[in-house]
């Protein structure tokens, strides 16, 4: 038998085939289908394996992490952003070492599909000095779920498997194995390895460090690691995870007559390197990301011709790796496609018709026109679309939570009015803290929460936030005069820009919660119900 799978669906299906106890998540795209697939399937839910969205990626992290100390096999699913807050558990993960095993899976968005930026978790991966595993296909990523979780219960340390988007995203036949059994509940044999004092934190990055050449003897002998002889040595290819796949589509039908080394799981397997490194006159590194490999092959002087890549431009620095690079830069000629007219125009994204976030917009830029434009720091979700025609309402969006922070830091440095948009769901990720670093300093910002009741930009996952935000807000210090809530409707326009300037106005913390159900979900609902 089987399965049609995209990528994510194909680590979620290996998860819960390999016998995960939990899994544990944030939304985040390209790798939010992985927690999805496990909390629609019917196994899940016969073998009680909890499938929580947690409050953000830290958490999951955690209690990921408090999972495997009990002896349970368990994952934890992000993008590549969500590696960010999750760095501090993460890194230290690799310094307490596992019990049961525990799988990180990340899914990098080369070209920045959705996101903010473009950085390649593999970096993060080789910084903790953990096992890294990248499939170049969807069977290999159902394979290396198994094949990370016996890595990590024989040298008891975390693996991650680092995921792209086109392999998230795309499908293609997979065929699962027998299931088996979920583990036992076991308590460390050292009471002590949890415990990050420095003294036994020293301990524990030594047996960390020593840890390493038994990593990299893995890779050598990797069954996802292989090196095929060509008997021309005038290029040879070093190909990491999904870009193999490129490779092998650009030479189709040709004999590929060139050594290549395929490389999926990290560290580098040094001795395969150094042998196609030795063999061959140049070497053409493809990997989807950033330069990790080349950068480490190309050492002192930081120019060396025999390598090339990205570094050199043979590659473009920038954006998804895709077999027409390949082709060119392997020599092939590649037919070019009609240029676009200029008559035709990209489609902005915009937010839906009906959506609550329009009146909230519509309402706030009559009370800033008042002041003067400038003063609106944002944040990550659907409302970050009001910095578009026609609102052209907010001036930043850097990372979860920042809008709060950054509108207290404005505020402190004089600006007035300081003004903030976050979602509901973003509040509750990463929101909170600085919300209460405001209310410690009396920093008079105005925070407005776009409480739609779901994680609206991801495909409407529950929000930690529902039914919690006016408590959440009163239990961090916000006076209750000052936690104000408007519904974002047009019959409600000149009210709401009442409230808002009204609470512009105030020289203190305020939160003006718009809340509005989401349309799509609204829609969902009525078609559900019949």
């Amino acid at each position: 038998m089987k399965l049609m799978l995209l990528g994510d669906e194909a680590v979620a299906r290996g998860g819960m085939d390999a016998g995960i106890s939990g899994i544990y998540a944030y939304p985040g795209t390209p790798s939010t289908e992985i927690m999805e697939y496990v909390q629609n399937s019917e196994t899940a839910s016969e073998n009680n394996i909890f499938c929580e969205w947690s409050a953000n990626e830290k958490t999951a992290m955690e209690a990921a992490l408090g999972m495997s100390f009990a002896g349970k096999r368990t994952m934890v699913c992000m993008k590549h952003v969500g590696l960010n807050v999750a760095a501090d558990a993460f890194m230290n993960s690799a310094i307490t070492g596992v019990n049961g095993g525990f799988l990180i899976a990340v899914a990098d968005d080369p070209s920045m599909h959705s996101s903010q930026n473009e950085q390649d978790s593999r970096y993060y991966g080789k910084f903790a000095m953990i096992p890294v595993l990248e499939p170049a296909n969807q069977q290999e990523a159902y394979d290396m779920v198994f094949h990370g979780f016996r890595l990590s219960e024989k040298y008891k340390v975390p693996v991650m498997l680092r995921l792209t988007t086109r392999l998230s995203h795309s499908r293609s036949a997979v065929k699962p194995v027998k299931p088996i059994d979920q583990k036992k509940i076991l308590l460390p044999s050292d009471p002590r390895q949890f415990i990050l004092l420095p003294a036994i934190a020293r301990q524990r990055y030594r047996v960390l460090l020593n840890s390493q050449r038994d990593f990299e003897s893995e890779s050598e002998n990797s069954p996802f690691n292989s090196l095929s002889e060509g008997s021309d040595k005038s290029t040879g290819f070093i190909a990491c995870g999904l870009a193999y796949n490129y490779l092998m589509e650009v030479f189709g039908e040709k004999k590929l007559d060139h050594p290549v080394l395929k490389i999926s799981q990290y560290p580098l397997p040094r001795h395969l390197v150094e042998k196609i490194k030795n063999e061959c006159a140049k070497l053409l590194i493809l990997e989807e990301g950033y330069p990790l490999v080349e950068e480490m092959l190309r050492g002192y002087p930081v120019y060396d011709h025999k390598i090339t890549g990205r570094l050199d431009g043979t590659l473009p620095r920038d954006g998804e790796l895709n077999p027409d690079h390949v082709a060119r830069a392997a020599g092939f000629s590649v037919k070019e496609g009609l240029q676009v007219p200029s008559v035709v125009k990209n489609r902005p994204p915009s937010l839906c018709k009906g959506c609550g976030h329009i009146d909230m917009y519509n309402a706030l830029n009559v009370v800033i026109d008042s002041f003067g434009a400038g003063s609106v720091f944002s944040d990550i979700g659907c409302y970050t679309l009001g910095a578009l025609e026609p609102f052209n309402a907010i001036n930043s969006c850097v990372d979860m939570g920042a809008s709060i922070t950054m509108a207290k830091g404005a505020a402190d440095a004089g600006l007035h009015p300081s003004v903030c948009v976050i979602g509901d769901s973003t509040f509750t990720h990463s929101g909170m803290t600085g919300l209460l670093d405001a209310v410690n300093d009396k920093s008079p910002i105005t925070v407005i929460i776009a409480d739609n009741a779901t994680t609206g930009m991801t495909g409407g996952q529950a929000s930690a936030a529902t039914g919690r935000i006016e408590n959440i807000c009163a239990g961090i210090g916000v006076e209750h005069d000052h936690i104000r809530i408007i519904d974002p409707l047009k019959k409600h326009h000149f009210e709401n820009v009442a409230v808002i300037k009204e609470e512009i106005e105030y020289k203190g913390v305020s939160v003006i919660i718009a809340r509005r159900e989401c349309i799509q979900a609204v829609m969902k609902k009525k078609k559900a119900a019949g």
